[in-house]
């Protein structure tokens, strides 16, 4: 998946003169985030490599991050995120889906087709935002509901430029269990699905997770955790002629939300 932003900045050069903030509570933050690029779990020398950041002052941060419950340290004296962060994710995926309903709203107007905002959470899909299409035969998602990335079109957008060997392992961890008989069950067709979506900048659910159902994804840029979104109707609707005049819409909507999220301001 693509790292946060702060995953690619060096701790060490932050300053509160810079960044007009607490500079210890700005390394937490890197630390927590570099974190959560590893896999959840690292040692201090890593960290310190990773950051430029000297051992003891990473000792000193990480000791009040496990005191706090944010940072567990494990038997093998290596560190691992720790429960308390949960509850703080679950809330704000809660406030993500709640601030991207006006950007999906305008999908709705836009396209006339049901619009959704989805999450990867560890190897699965999670829809966290939804406003329906007006039209009578319209497609309905739960918020909330969990799927496995290989047979929708926001799971193809979100993987689209993670490493194949990573796409490959998480895979492997889920299985693909077909949802109709037109879902992609094998790594190298997803690959080359994921391919795909990199050379035309939109993914595509073709009947893959429900028969007469078809969907148009695109991921959001520089988004604070990996999301998407997408536009989902009947088949006969959603068609590839309409894509032509839909994807831009999506792109557009998508850079927008991104910029909502970033709490940036359009240059």
């Amino acid at each position: 998946m693509p790292t946060s932003s702060a995953s690619t900045t060096d701790a060490s050069s932050k300053t509160p003169a810079a960044s007009g903030g607490v500079q210890s509570l700005e390394r937490a933050f890197d630390l927590l985030e570099r974190m959560a690029d590893a896999g959840g779990e690292v040692g201090l020398s890593e960290l310190s490599a990773a950051s430029g950041l000297p051992l003891p002052t990473i000792h000193r941060l990480m000791r009040t991050l496990v005191a706090c419950g944010y940072v567990r340290q494990q038997p093998n004296r290596r560190y691992s995120l720790g429960p308390r962060l949960i509850r703080l994710g679950e809330s704000a995926s809660r406030l993500l889906g709640t601030w991207a309903r006006p950007y999906l709203a305008r999908l709705v107007e836009e396209t006339g087709e049901t619009a959704n905002m989805a999450l990867l959470d560890g190897d699965e899909i999670v829809y966290v935002a939804q406003v329906p299409s007006k039209h009578s035969m319209r497609m309905f998602t739960e918020v909330g509901r969990r799927v496995l990335p290989h047979s929708t079109g926001v799971g193809k957008a979100l993987l689209a430029y993670t490493p194949a060997d990573e796409v490959r392992a998480l895979l492997a961890r889920t299985g693909m269990p077909a949802a109709t008989e037109k879902t992609i069950t094998t790594p190298e067709g997803f690959l080359d699905a994921l391919e795909q979506v990199r050379k035309v900048g939109y993914a595509v659910d073709d009947n893959e997770q429900e028969i007469g159902v078809r969907c148009l994804a695109v991921s959001v840029p520089n988004s604070p955790t990996a999301a998407a979104i997408s536009i989902s109707g009947p088949a006969g609707r959603v068609t590839e002629a309409v894509a032509e005049s839909f994807v831009p819409i999506l792109q557009g909507v998508a850079a927008e939300l991104s910029v909502a999220l970033s709490n940036q301001t359009p240059a």
